[in-house]
């Protein structure tokens, strides 16, 4: 079984690397918030607390490679990154086939898988699409879908596909992925109150760190992570550029309700969706509650941002991604459109690969949850879903 105890995840992660500088402290108490939620919270099978184990090491073990590495090429540090694009919807609103979308313009770059779960040493261009960690995290990749069949149709995975930035703000544990492939609602809540400064100065110092052997024109990044963090997000990059996509909230909340049930599966025992639900409606209403906050105080700036309605997206994707770069004061050139095209015409014609789900099955209230989010409803101009 693993150890879940803080003091010997760090342990673990400091034998494995043969490593000692983290780079800070202010990752310490995340994990010792996270280690006690999954110990007395989370419900883990024994399979699951090597997992949880594991997963925390290697966090861990990834930090602990990239300090060591910036500590002998110091020039890391001084990599500039401007303007970067930040996708920020809520979770299952589109953002994953927007993310791929932008990636595919050669004026762009984002983060891969392999690149996330193998950062050290940083990519270099000659070898880029032949790493051979490229098919470690494939296997990794393989071995989560052999135990949870459902995965690949909810949600699209692969080594070479852009990975959203709950992974790399995981290696200062401060992160949405952690509640989500989990449950540990005291951690969760815990997340949404602390200061997220040290989570983004880490994905700062993460991306300087890829950069740093193949020089980027423009970030592109995501995560529904980024909703809950919007102040901290633009104080560490007060020049970036977000697009928020937006969904009815009732059929974001089933649907998320159903990823992370599926989810949880592999290191617990089946959750009933109901409660997955009830405790998901909450983070969902917080998060676009805070977008709309974000919003009116200026801490997100209306010349830098691009709304984007899930269902103008779904119908023509194309075009919605011309008109947000006509916005952001960015070229759509012929080789970005083409490149896209070809990525589109890759992708199941179905949403999510064929992920089903309905709102009945959550057991939430219908007419609550309408009074709870009609403010973002009504701010962003979205409309109701048949929920079915």
């Amino acid at each position: 079984m693993g150890d879940l105890s803080a003091s010997t995840v760090i342990a673990t992660a400091e034998e494995t690397t043969d490593l000692r500088d983290f780079g800070g402290d202010e990752w310490r108490e995340a994990l010792e918030v996270l280690t006690d939620s999954l110990n007395t919270e989370a419900g883990l099978t024994e399979f699951g607390e090597v997992v949880a184990h594991a997963d925390l090491v290697g966090s861990l073990a990834r930090r602990l490679q990239i300090v060591d590495y910036r500590r002998t090429h110091p020039e890391v540090a001084e990599g500039r990154i401007e303007r970067p694009i930040f996708i920020v919807g809520q979770v299952r609103t589109g953002t994953t086939i927007l993310f791929e979308l932008l990636a595919q313009d050669p004026d762009a770059r984002a983060p891969l898988t392999w690149e996330v779960d193998a950062p050290c040493p940083p990519p270099e261009a000659a070898t880029h699409d032949d790493d051979p960690r490229i098919e470690d995290s494939r296997q990794i990749q393989e071995m989560m879908t052999s135990i949870i069949p459902d995965l690949k149709a909810m949600h699209p995975i692969g080594p070479l596909l852009a990975q959203e930035c709950v992974r790399i703000t995981a290696m200062d544990l401060r992160s949405f992925i952690f509640p989500t492939i989990y449950y540990v609602p005291t951690y969760a809540r815990w997340l949404l109150e602390t200061d997220m400064a040290s989570a983004y100065q880490w994905h700062r110092g993460f991306l300087q760190h890829l950069q740093s052997t193949i020089p980027v024109n423009r970030w592109v990044l995501k995560s529904p992570g980024h909703i809950w963090a919007l102040d901290a997000m633009m104080k560490q990059y007060p020049d970036a550029r977000l697009i928020q996509t937006h969904r009815d909230p009732l059929r974001t909340i089933a649907s998320v309700s159903s990823l992370a049930c599926t989810l949880r599966t592999f290191a617990a025992e089946q959750t009933p969706i109901e409660e997955v639900a009830r405790e998901w409606a909450e983070y969902v209403i917080d998060g676009i509650d805070r977008s709309i906050d974000a919003r009116e105080s200026g801490i997100v700036p209306a010349s830098q941002v691009v709304d984007v309605q899930y269902q103008a997206f779904a119908a023509d994707p194309i075009a919605t991604v011309a008109a947000a770069y006509d916005q952001l004061g960015l070229a759509f050139t012929a080789e970005a459109e083409s490149r896209m095209r070809r990525f589109l015409d890759t992708q199941p014609a179905h949403e999510h690969g064929g992920h089903h789900y309905t709102f009945a099955q959550t057991g939430l209230d219908e007419r609550e949850l309408r009074e709870r989010t009609s403010r973002y409803q009504d701010f962003f101009g979205v409309p109701n879903e048949p929920l079915g």
